[in-house]
């Protein structure tokens, strides 16, 4: 399992994409695959603020429902409404057009705290 090298990782399966004080996200290869099939995803609002690892949607699969965590505090300014008519995108490409939401980071210092591609490597061995 490749974990993109620019992106940064939280221990709840979220990665983030930072250009600005802008944090696009979504959810891991691993998540996705412990998913299976998604069939449903439940985003927040725009508009919404959200607190570092507060619940901001979820996602439903064949197999289970799973909380989605905001990564970082923030308020959310896009969704991925594509989403709505084609969920199963977060497993085709959980790292591109399967991203979930854009959010406006409140406070870059917790951006510190997340997990680079080698550091998530690391955490996904004591998981299993």
């Amino acid at each position: 399992m490749s974990n993109p090298q620019e992106l940064k990782y939280s221990k709840s399966h979220e990665w983030v994409r930072i250009e600005g004080d802008l944090a696009t996200c979504g959810i891991t290869q691993y998540a996705q695959e412990a998913l299976g099939d998604v069939v449903y995803v439940d985003l927040p609002e725009v508009g919404d603020a959200f607190e570092k690892e507060g619940e901001i949607g979820e996602i439903e699969s064949v197999k289970a429902v799973s909380s989605i965590y905001a990564p970082v505090t923030g308020e959310v300014i896009e969704v991925n409404e594509a989403l709505d008519d084609a969920p199963e995108t977060v497993n085709s490409e959980p790292f591109g057009d399967g991203w979930l939401f854009k959010l406006k980071v409140s406070d870059a210092e917790e951006l510190g705290d997340l997990l680079d591609a080698a550091g998530y490597a690391a955490f996904l061995e004591t998981v299993d």
